[in-house]
């Protein structure tokens, strides 16, 4: 067995601060719900705001999340001491939120950089089409990337429609949530349980009928609504409209985004068993090695990317600006709410930990399913899907094994509800920013969900039936 090369990179303050390894795992039973508070009120900005205060949000929105964070982190330095604030603060950003925004800053600016050019014409069989091809793609290059690739081409190729919003909605269904279920490299949930110990291609061999049944329902569902929004705008129905010449601009990106999906796979394939304790938090040598490059390969994207690739795609630093400052918050407010999460039935959500067990200790499917979709909704789906991974167990050889149904109810739950709102997984929001600089008005937080409830909910309840009863 390899031993951990421990190698403290802030000595001075780990010499003021002995207790930060110890504060960085906070003991959830400790607390009560009412430390779930700030972050249910950035939820609550997020979804109000820019409903009947859009202005003040547009300009102001990086302070209010700074507002809440610091709601959080002042009381809980007072009661738990500075120590303990600090390693949850530093564990956050250093285990999880520089990663998550590296990854999502390379395929932002590498896809952005790649831009289709040609006369594409928002017709309801194109418009079925690329939501077809973004769905394949999600699972191969991640629901982010595969977001970033198309988004643009899809609002192009419907810029003459009136009714667009539908189509962006539907396109965060597919392409930036379910489609991205069949491998790790599709969303972070799966990847976490890749690094479990889950085999790669467990995920294509266990829930591909889910995948398929959700994903099938909805470009049937997107197929009748965009019809019918097409013949109501532009009169007699059409066949599919010729696409003309298509051609690519940016052709480097992509090798650059096969090199950031080599960069993931190195990270949980490789295992030197090296690591680095910043403050507290372990930081191991495949993940700052592909931390490191992946910052390389957005230098080179931004050095060898025509400007007319990036002046054709109107790209902006807007979207994933938002997204840094947005996620940034939720990082630090969502502290309290997965530890208390992780404390089982020792802490204020036990009831939620009861909820998916029956009375003789055997996991109900359909309650992992609900329960981890639900969370997933407004909580990072990663951590979520991580801490009902642990309450099914936490054994890879038995969840694989004997209780695959019940890691495939929780794998289900944690990438198909992140759909369910504009938080539930990062694609969604950039994908609303993008849409909104190009002129499309896009639903409120609560607009959102009206759709995801009319829609994905009810093909959810089908699906409880089908898979998980």
């Amino acid at each position: 067995m390899k031993n951990r090369i421990l190698v403290g990179l802030t000595g001075v303050a780990s010499a003021l601060l002995p207790t930060l390894a110890r504060a960085a795992d906070i003991d959830g039973s400790l607390m009560s719900g009412w430390w779930g508070l700030p972050f249910a009120g950035l939820l609550l900005s997020i979804a109000l705001f820019p409903l009947f205060a859009p202005v003040f949000w547009h300009h102001h929105f990086g302070k209010v999340t700074l507002a809440w964070a610091l709601a959080f982190l002042l009381p809980f330095a007072a009661f738990f001491g500075p120590q303990a604030a600090a390693g949850g603060t530093v564990h956050a950003f250093v285990a999880e939120y520089i990663p998550f925004i590296i990854l999502l800053t390379a395929l932002f600016v590498v896809a952005g950089g790649i831009c289709v050019r040609g006369e594409l014409h928002g017709t309801p069989a194109l418009n079925t089409g690329l939501l077809a091809l973004g769905t394949l793609l999600a699972s191969v290059m991640g629901t982010t990337g595969a977001s970033m690739l198309l988004i643009r081409p899809v609002i192009r190729a419907n810029s003459n429609r009136k009714n667009a919003v539908h189509v962006v909605v539907f396109f965060i269904f597919l392409v930036s949530n379910a489609g991205g279920s069949l491998t790790p490299l599709g969303d972070p949930p799966l990847f976490l349980g890749f690094l479990k110990g889950v085999g790669f291609f467990w995920t294509l061999t266990n829930i591909f009928p889910e995948t398929l049944f959700l994903c099938a329902a909805l470009h049937a569902i997107f197929y009748v609504l965009d019809r019918h929004y097409y013949n109501k705008e532009f009169g007699a129905p059409i066949g599919s409209a010729p696409l003309g010449s298509i051609r690519f601009e940016g052709k480097s990106n992509f090798f650059l985004l096969a090199a950031i999906v080599g960069l993931v796979l190195m990270s949980g394939l490789w295992k030197p068993g090296v690591s680095f304790g910043v403050l507290g938090t372990e930081v191991e040598l495949q993940n700052l090695m592909r931390d490191l490059l992946l910052g390389a390969v957005i230098f080179v994207s931004l050095r060898l990317t025509p400007r007319e690739a990036r002046q054709g795609n109107e790209f902006s630093w807007g979207p994933i600006q938002e997204v840094a400052k947005l996620f940034a918050g939720i990082f630090i407010t969502i502290i309290p709410v997965i530890a208390m999460l992780r404390a089982g039935e020792a802490g204020a959500f036990s009831a939620v930990v009861r909820a998916v067990t029956d009375g003789n200790g055997q996991p109900i499917n359909a309650m992992y399913f609900w329960a981890t979709g639900l969370l997933s909704s407004f909580l990072d789906n990663a951590p979520t899907y991580l801490v009902f991974f642990n309450t099914a167990g936490g054994e890879p050889a038995v969840l694989t094994t004997t209780l695959a149904s019940t890691l495939a109810a929780i794998s289900c739950g944690a990438v198909f509800m992140g759909a369910n709102s504009y938080i539930g997984n990062a694609p969604n929001l950039m994908v609303k920013a993008i849409a909104e600089e190009r002129g499309i008005k896009m639903p409120s937080f609560f607009g959102y969900m009206a759709w995801s409830c009319a829609v994905l909910v009810p093909l959810f309840v089908v699906m409880t039936l089908i898979f998980f009863m």
